[in-house]
């Protein structure tokens, strides 16, 4: 039976950490004296309200979550998170209605970053710092920020962390979830320190580097600029962006082996990691060639923007700095296949993630060698470790799922009259909390604006299913889940 009171509890405690937040914002608004003051403060007193009253009705819980409770806590602290994050935008009258308002906000905290504002330029700093924030906060998990700052607020929270990280192992760097998520948080909190000094550094204003390192190292792709990376026409700028966003992409576990423990070596033995490298380079060097043949771009700047494209959709970051949408479209099958496969499991990065991808070459190798020995016994290893029968079985299952989802989306925006290449990228998009799109009437420099509403509702279902990797919604819908027993 689900504990409805524990659920409570920690909802609670976590919409008075999201009023933390706002007031934060606060702080922004004053600093630069704008009218987004009372927005935040409403806001706030709104979540903090709300906050109190799910503590109340929890007053009495325990503090040991299930499996089951711990799958319901997370996809419903997304879900609520979301629903009060929205607020700032329709009490100032920056959204003007709830459907783009929590479309930019569930974009945001699943670090999506796709936009329904044409013209991001006209708001006031406190927005464009909340909407940074946002995605900066969900890069790692937002109750995984509760478990390293209040590990004893929530019980089980090995189980949270099964079923709000992404990928299919859930790799620790201290047998306490609790130091692991701090070890993990302080790495973030330091890449995003030295992208902010970087940034600051190469030219940029210090808003526009503080706003620019939380989207960079969360891969999220929100910019206070309409123009994205290009506004700065600057390559330093844009090779600094390509550099963190490709850290942020590698698994944190492996970045804090490398840093702390000086095993250099062993991240490049890592065969995910080698995977992620090869996918990089690779389509840096063919979509260099194809904008250097077709496109007449000199060399520097068709690998400098070959280079940021590429890492900017494996990582699922979104930012830009040249629009994909004039290249040739071989090119766009090429970010298409980045977009989908993702980065490292472990990192701030969406999609299907390289790991799985290794996992799969390696079932087929021993499939294609099991025709040839029917008797043999062909374990799939990873790193020299053998993977469980079980971790196969879900793999096959999550990749079957993910296909599922992009068909049944993407035939539902082409129902609606939404171009082809535009239907497939959006939902791929969103199942991979990319951002950008490629096609004509949605491309990777525009706005979401003009999807119908429905389809904004169905958009942001999928990038909390991208954000918490499918099975951890799906399973809620199941009549096994809501069984006594």
């Amino acid at each position: 039976m689900v504990n409805y009171r524990i659920i409570s509890k920690i909802i609670g405690h976590l919409l008075l950490i999201e009023m933390l937040f706002m007031l934060v914002c606060v702080g922004m608004s004053l600093l630069y004296d704008e009218d987004d003051v009372m927005a935040f403060i409403l806001s706030a007193s709104a979540t903090a309200m709300a906050g109190l009253l799910c503590k109340y009705f929890g007053r009495h819980a325990g503090n040991n979550l299930s499996r089951r409770d711990a799958y319901l806590v997370v996809t419903a602290a997304w879900v609520i998170f979301s629903a009060f994050g929205m607020l700032p935008f329709l009490i100032g009258g920056y959204i003007s209605n709830i459907t783009d308002a929590y479309f930019e906000t569930m974009s945001g905290f699943t670090t999506t970053g796709a936009t329904i504002l044409d013209d991001v330029e006209w708001l006031p700093h406190g927005i464009l710092f909340w909407r940074s924030l946002m995605q900066w906060i969900g890069a790692l998990g937002i109750v995984f920020f509760t478990i390293a700052i209040l590990p004893s607020m929530v019980g089980g929270s090995t189980k949270v962390f099964a079923a709000e990280v992404t990928g299919p192992f859930k790799s620790k760097i201290h047998p306490r979830l609790s130091t692991s998520a701090k070890w993990l948080w302080s790495i973030y909190l330091a890449i995003t320190c030295a992208c902010i000094i970087a940034y600051w550094l190469a030219g940029m204003p210090w808003f526009d580097s503080l706003n620019y390192s939380m989207t960079t190292t969360a891969t999220g792709g929100f910019a206070p600029h309409n123009d994205s990376a290009e506004y700065f026409i600057s390559p330093l700028i844009e090779y600094i962006s390509v550099a963190f966003q490709f850290l942020s992409g590698m698994n944190f576990v492996l970045l804090y082996a490398m840093v702390f423990k000086g095993q250099i070596v062993n991240v490049f033995r890592n065969s995910e990691f080698r995977m992620y490298l090869s996918i990089v380079f690779a389509s840096t060097l063919f979509i260099m060639y194809m904008l250097i043949s077709c496109n007449d771009y000199d060399l520097e700047r068709a690998f400098r923007c070959s280079l940021f494209q590429v890492v900017s959709f494996i990582t699922t970051t979104g930012l830009f700095n040249d629009d994909a949408g004039q290249w040739p479209h071989i090119t766009w099958v090429v970010l298409g296949c980045c977009m989908f496969t993702g980065a490292c499991a472990g990192s701030t990065s969406g999609g299907f993630k390289c790991i799985r991808g290794v996992m799969i070459m390696k079932v087929l190798r021993n499939e294609f060698r099991r025709i040839l020995h029917p008797n043999a016994v062909l374990p799939v290893k990873i790193n020299g470790q053998n993977v469980p029968q079980d971790k196969i079985t879900g793999l096959i299952a999550f990749f079957a799922v993910y296909i599922i989802m992009c068909v049944i989306s993407a035939t539902i925006m082409i129902a609606v009259g939404i171009d082809n290449t535009n239907a497939i990228t959006i939902a791929l998009s969103c199942l991979s909390n990319v951002g950008p799109t490629l096609g004509t009437e949605i491309g990777p420099v525009m706005s979401w604006s003009c999807l119908p509403d429905g389809i904004k509702w169905i958009c942001s279902l999928l990038m909390l299913m991208g954000r918490l990797e499918i099975m951890s919604v799906l399973v809620l819908f199941t009549r096994s889940y809501w069984k006594e027993n």
